[in-house]
């Protein structure tokens, strides 16, 4: 073992990062070296055992605890760890399956006063605090933890935020999306933060990774700047990628870093919240004065940053205001969990609440308050009738999601959260990133992710089951709050607030979520839409509207955008079915919303979950796992159903803005150019452009798009000049156009009909070749996310199946002409929505 490792450290230092931690079956070896080492090989052992092996309930820490458990017991004997070596092992394990061999040690004499140590800076104790509040009746050191959790130690010994920073600055101008910091393309490796980090700014800020490196040599401490930070996916891969290179080590944490700072004119709200929980000092201000390679201080408290001469260059306010808590805490989910700790301490022992904790500055509502619907929603989940924008607060997730490509690093975080069992009603794990095209790394955890889910009481799909959003979306409670690790976790009913794979794991592990309650845009649609113009169209339709009312910028430098950080609400469109109104709240993640949420009808919400009900119960009996989640779930549908009720915002309820959209004015479809998801413009303005691929999938569709492309391609002949992709969301969709013989249509024209899942739309594995011009129903179309160099537009999957056959995009008078011809007089028939509780059958 030791041979084939230090082989590892070889090979990874070629890279310039350092070895994996150690597995398991690794650490059992080195355990049974360490009892009788090898000459020559002391320290290397001694390291190892103290810096390679991964805290909290990783499998590699439970054979850790028990090798230091047996050696103060006195069951194995270690020349190189003696029982106070041991104490001071488990003490840096943070929590989880360390704890028990560490309350052992409190009843020993000898080994009590390390153990009172060891314990008090720990905070992921659970359940085992009972077990020390027990204690602590009989044993005067279990007491003495008690009173130090109480007096938050492991808070208070921690370094406060400097007074002042002097940083080197680097400058990326322009917007820098999350995909500059973790491509798509390379997915696979995220778990492994020092090798996916090599990726990072490869085409945005090629050199980068260089010159920081060069400049961290040199002594400097390095703080990114960028005009606009962080758009795009909630990847925490993003912000480890990052700080991995401007960060700093974590004790006990291999492979992992935390600190940094980063300062934007604008930070994407998912962005800036994992910054926050990484640890990290994410700072909102004016960079124009900030020059790349220039030398300055920054003063957190004071709020200013000044050149090398002491002038003032720009100043900021830090905010939220508990954020100089969060970074000496090592972060914002440490904080909440250790001031939780601190509060149980002082009640077990009668004593005041803490007064050395920053408490966030919160509204308080006024009489006859009015609250908005996001409001309510998040009000319902705290046990409130409203939460007022910039309440701080805690919701309770009712719903959480996790997807493939992110999913092994949610796994590692539930591990350093020492977590064995969700304490929300309902987890759930798919795999629709990864299943058309599994590069080994992706087979071996579409084998091993399940099973960690399930044992924690998660629901784990099968690989070709379809996109995470499109079966979350059917697993939903009405009027509750939910999360999920993918920036497209936008529910249509109820509200979700999108999150990188750390607070996705803190939500999932502790059953709640903090929350900075934004403030809401209301989108209010009137009117109503022609024949031809479609939902994407409306979709489009609120950044075209926002761009003409001066309330959204295309341009990133000074970009304005109203939608940023806050809440999309939207009403006036509450006859869609669910599924529909889906392409609405699902839009909300190109907007930089924080959350988005929709009024609908109690008859089309009551409906979607008839539906939901029999595909849980049919996952039930096809052995999903885990049933007794599934069981809970059917059975808070079904309590909803007897009296269907929905929120409403109130009449007087404030937003930032009310922007309204009148469908009526809605004449030809809009389009989002290439690149900018908010660069949108009618069809009449591009007419005429040729496109290589076309791309009809991704959460944005339903099975109406699939029939509406049919339709148009029905009797239409192979087009060798365009690849077509046919991507349906679920393995339900799929075989529901299989039986209706929709697939031989496809076939005709040349299409490529892929498995169930996310394909092309997030070009992790799919891709377009080369400076491909495309046409796409996906989500976003940020620079090289379907292919290198690519250009593409986003659209309607009535256009593009148009655009198809064609081989370019059609005028708006052809458009309509072939709509008339081949859609309107079927829309009842093509725009049906799976309705499974009236299938004789779910396959």
């Amino acid at each position: 073992m030791l041979n084939e490792y230090l082989q590892h450290v070889d090979d990874r230092a070629a890279m310039g990062i350092p070895p994996l931690p150690l597995s398991a079956e690794q650490t059992e070896a080195l355990c049974r070296l360490l009892t009788a080492p090898p000459s020559g090989r002391e320290t290397l052992l001694a390291d190892l055992l103290k810096n390679r092996v991964s805290p909290g309930v990783d499998p590699a820490a439970q054979v850790k605890a028990d090798f230091l458990g047996r050696i103060l017991r006195g069951g194995v004997v270690s020349p190189l760890v003696d029982k106070t070596t041991a104490v001071e092992l488990l003490g840096a394990m943070l929590g989880g399956y360390n704890i028990a061999p560490l309350l052992g040690a409190l009843r020993d004499a000898e080994l009590a006063p390390l153990a009172v140590e060891a314990l008090s800076g720990m905070t992921l104790v659970y359940d085992a605090f009972d077990d020390i509040v027990a204690l602590a009746e009989n044993n005067d050191y279990a007491r003495q933890v008690l009173e130090n959790w109480a007096a938050a130690s492991w808070f208070t010994s921690r370094p406060k935020v400097p007074e002042s920073i002097r940083v080197k600055v680097f400058k990326v101008e322009g917007e820098i999306n999350t995909d500059d910091f973790s491509p798509a393309g390379d997915a696979w490796s995220r778990p492994d933060i020092p090798l996916h980090a090599l990726s990072m700014g490869g085409s945005r800020f090629a050199g980068g990774i260089e010159t920081i490196a060069a400049w961290r040599k040199a002594g400097h401490q390095v703080a990114f700047v960028g005009d606009v930070v962080g758009t795009g996916s909630s990847r925490k891969s993003a912000c480890n990628s990052l700080l991995w290179h401007i960060g700093e080590d974590i004790p006990g944490v291999p492979n992992k870093r935390r600190g940094g700072v980063i300062i934007g004119g604008a930070i994407a709200p998912i962005f800036f919240n994992t910054a926050q929980d990484s640890g990290a000092l994410p700072i909102h201000a004016e960079v124009d004065k900030l020059e790349h390679g220039a030398e300055v201080t920054i003063e957190p408290l004071s709020g200013r940053i000044l050149d090398s001469a002491g002038k003032l260059l720009t100043s900021f306010e830090l905010a939220p205001n508990t954020l100089p808590d969060e970074y000496q805490a090592g972060g914002r989910i440490p904080l909440i969990i250790g001031r939780s700790l601190t509060e149980r301490a002082r009640k077990v022992l009668k004593v005041e609440p803490a007064d050395f904790f920053t408490l966030p500055d919160n509204p308080v509502p006024q009489p006859d308050q009015g609250y908005t619907l996001a409001q309510k929603l998040v009000g319902k989940a705290c046990g409130l009738p409203g939460v007022l924008p910039g309440t701080a607060c805690e919701p309770r997730m009712t719903t959480v999601g996790s997807q493939d490509t992110t999913g092994p690093m949610t796994a590692d975080e539930l591990k350093e959260l020492a977590c064995l069992k969700f304490q929300t009603p309902l987890f759930m794990q798919s795999f629709c990133h990864t299943a058309a095209y599994p590069k080994p790394a992706d087979v071996k955890m579409h084998h091993s992710l399940p099973e960690f889910m399930a044992e924690r009481g998660g629901v784990a799909l099968h690989p070709g089951d379809g996109v995470i959003h499109s079966w979350l979306n059917r697993l939903l409670l009405p009027d509750t709050v939910g999360t999920g690790g993918d920036s497209h976790t936008r529910f249509p009913m109820g509200i979700s607030f999108p999150a990188g794979s750390g607070l996705v794991a803190f939500a999932g592990a502790l059953g709640f979520m903090p929350l900075d309650m934004p403030e809401s845009v209301l989108v209010r649609f009137k009117g109503s839409l022609k024949p031809g113009i479609t939902l994407r169209d409306v979709v489009n339709a609120i950044p075209y509207t926002a761009i003409n009312q001066g309330l959204l910028t295309v341009p990133k430098k000074n970009k304005k955008n109203i939608f940023n950080g806050r809440i999309l609400e939207m009403e006036g469109l509450e006859d869609l079915t669910v599924e529909q109104a889906f392409e609405l709240t699902c839009a909300a993640a190109e907007r930089s919303a924080a959350a988005g949420c929709i009024q609908l009808n109690e008859e089309q919400v009551a409906t979607f979950l008839r539906s939901n009900l029999a595909l849980m119960k049919s996952l039930i009996e096809d052995g999903y796992e885990a049933s007794e989640t599934l069981q809970n779930r059917i059975d808070a549908v079904e309590e909803w159903l007897k009296n269907p009720t929905l929120l409403r915002a109130d009449a007087h309820a404030r937003y930032a803005a009310v922007i309204e959209v009148d469908l009526d004015e809605l004449n030809e479809p809009l389009i989002c150019c290439p690149n900018d998801p908010d660069d949108v413009h009618p069809l009449s303005e591009i007419a005429g452009e040729a496109i290589d691929d076309v791309f009809i999938g991704s959460c944005m569709s339903n099975i109406g798009h699939f029939r509406a492309a049919a339709a148009i391609w029905e009797g239409r002949h192979f087009n060798d000049r365009v690849r077509t992709w046919v991507c349906p969301p679920t393995r339900m969709d799929h075989q529901q156009l299989k039986d209706e013989a929709l697939f031989a249509t496809f076939s005709a024209i040349g299409a490529r009909i892929e498995l169930p899942g996310c394909s092309l739309c997030m070009g992790n594995q799919a891709r377009v070749p080369a400076r491909a011009r495309v046409f796409s129903t996906s989500t976003r179309n940020f620079d090289n996310r379907l292919g290198d160099d690519a250009q593409v537009y986003l659209g309607s999957a009535e256009l593009a199946a148009i655009i198809g056959w064609l081989g370019r995009i059609p005028t708006v008078e052809r458009y309509f002409a072939i709509y008339e011809e081949r859609i309107s007089s079927r829309t009842e028939d093509i725009y049906r929505y799976l309705q499974l509780d009236e299938k004789e059958a779910l396959r």
